[in-house]
């Protein structure tokens, strides 16, 4: 068994944030209802909506509970508009038949004045978790070799601490630690609440000039890498991280010759880690390789642990 290698073609972005201003198909007496409603449609159901002008969060039904990803906000008591941060949706409703101009262009105020809010209160976050982490980094211990987690897929702890039982992996922007992630024994993962991901890695190893610097989706999956190669790897952490690390590091390092190692998700529909690790290789002038289809074989570190090849 071999890796699969391909020079990504330009894909479209999926996630890409969609705004709308949504056709009224019933007359309502109140915002309220028609936000009701709507929100209905996306399984989000018992909201008390107050149309009071400020800004409320609630749970999308798509993600744990607490994780509170939806929004509204009604700048008038005829329009209301709501979205999801995670998708980056945005729609407009209003309580029937076309919505006036003025209040559309109060909307998407209300909407703007939404978004920076909530992107200042998530750096603030960000900042405290950081600040946090590196506090307490340097009071874990080495990770033990002997880890269930560790031996399970036949790594080293490499750079990694240890919590109570729980394998530790520090996460960096590129300039300083900033996060982790905890493993447990029986492969259980979390982020810390509040920490920032998108855009950052948890690295192994040292960039050497003229060497390839890998690019990986877990942990596991980048230290395999690194033992079989002996270059430096970033682990993503998942698949949708894939593409802001791949053009964080291009930007830090952008002569070095890239490799985005991705995970071969045959088994999923739309195999988002191929898909997702072929993006970004495209988006960077990388090349993008991947575990040959085999039954049992997703990763790198499933290939490794089968007696596979590494040949990238």
């Amino acid at each position: 068994m071999t890796a699969t290698k391909q020079q990504a073609p330009a894909l479209n972005r999926g996630a890409e944030a969609r705004a709308s201003v949504l056709p009224t198909q019933n007359q309502y007496s109140s915002i309220e209802q028609a936000l009701v409603d709507a929100l209905a449609a996306y399984g989000v159901t018992g909201l008390a909506i107050r149309a009071d002008g400020a800004l409320h969060r609630f749970d999308s039904a798509d993600k744990p509970k607490g994780n509170r990803n939806g929004w509204y906000v009604c700048p008038s008591l005829e329009v209301g508009v709501y979205g999801f941060w995670h998708t980056g949706e945005q729609h407009t409703i209003g309580i029937g038949g076309e919505i006036d101009p003025t209040a559309a262009a109060e909307a998407r105020l209300a909407y703007q004045r939404a978004r920076e809010k909530r992107e200042e209160e998530q750096r603030q976050q960000h900042a405290k978790t950081a600040d946090q982490t590196r506090c307490e980094w340097p009071l874990l211990v080495p990770a033990s070799p002997t880890h269930a987690y560790l031996a399970t897929k036949g790594v080293k702890p490499h750079n990694l601490r240890q919590m109570r039982g729980l394998l530790v992996v520090p996460l960096t922007d590129g300039h300083r630690l900033v996060n982790w992630q905890t493993i447990a024994p029986d492969g259980s993962k979390y982020f810390q609440t509040g920490g920032k991901v998108k855009g950052c890695y948890s690295p192994i190893g040292n960039i050497v000039q003229h060497q390839p610097l890998l690019i990986a989706e877990g942990w596991a999956t980048a230290a395999t890498l690194h033992e079989a190669t002996g270059y430096a790897v970033a682990a993503a952490m998942n698949a949708g991280n894939l593409l802001p690390v791949a053009k964080s590091l291009r930007d830090r390092y952008p002569m070095h010759p890239i490799i985005v190692c991705a995970d071969n998700d045959h088994g999923t529909a739309g195999n988002p880690g191929v898909t997702k690790g072929k993006e970004a290789a495209s988006a960077i002038g990388a090349r993008c390789v991947w575990p040959e289809t085999h039954e049992g074989v997703t990763d790198f570190n499933d290939l490794s642990r089968l007696g596979g090849g590494l040949a990238l």
